[in-house]
């Protein structure tokens, strides 16, 4: 028997998504935040694969450093999020949307990291979605979602995931530094900790 809390939590929230499938929600939508290092891609790709386990088909996941627009761009990624996928969702429709190149260079702006070149993606439903990421979870967002998890870790553990992987490659310190002014303002002014249906310790 797996005594692991965090597991425990994860297979309550697998079995949470396959109620809500059986209720007649073939697509349900869970959003999971938190701020950097908390470990939102790790639960998400573990949420997945115990979906994966108990239901017919895997479940998509979308991880938001694929929307954002660089390290100056979380609240485009936000933006982007809602209008390319959410939105279209909520009628009914496919969403589709293009990833953002981290490595492209955008001529037109060249201070600027990255661009939005990336490979196009689809998501037409008949699986559950699980978006991951810092903005995942804003106010507009959680009206359109099934299920928002927020996951809560101690500073010194976040700062140590954070360590170990070298800021993202994020040389100077300086575009991370940028990101984490952003980070706390969105989370000021979003208050996604409080309008999740769940809090998680990771």
């Amino acid at each position: 028997m797996d005594t692991n809390p965090l597991a425990a939590q994860i297979e309550a929230i697998a079995d949470q998504v396959i109620e809500l499938i059986e209720s007649g929600t073939p697509s349900p939508i869970i959003l999971v935040d938190g701020r950097t290092g908390s470990g939102k891609t790790t639960f998400a790709a573990a949420l997945q694969n115990r979906l994966f386990q108990k239901g017919e088909s895997a479940p998509r996941v979308i991880h938001m450093d694929d929307l954002y627009e660089g390290w100056d761009g979380l609240q485009a990624g936000v933006d982007y999020l809602i209008r390319q996928i959410l939105n279209p969702l909520s009628r009914r429709e496919g969403a589709s949307w293009q990833e953002y190149d981290w490595a492209a260079v955008d001529e037109s702006k060249p201070d600027k990291v990255g661009a939005r070149t990336g490979a196009w993606r689809e998501f037409r439903g008949g699986t559950p979605l699980i978006i991951e990421g810092v903005g995942s979870l804003s106010r507009v967002a959680a009206e359109q979602a099934d299920l928002r998890i927020w996951l809560e870790a101690d500073q010194a553990v976040r700062q140590a995931r954070i360590a170990a992987r070298g800021a993202d490659g994020d040389g100077d310190g300086s575009w991370f530094a940028m990101w984490t002014a952003q980070e706390a303002d969105f989370y000021a002014r979003e208050k996604s900790d409080e309008i999740a249906d769940l809090t998680i310790r990771s």
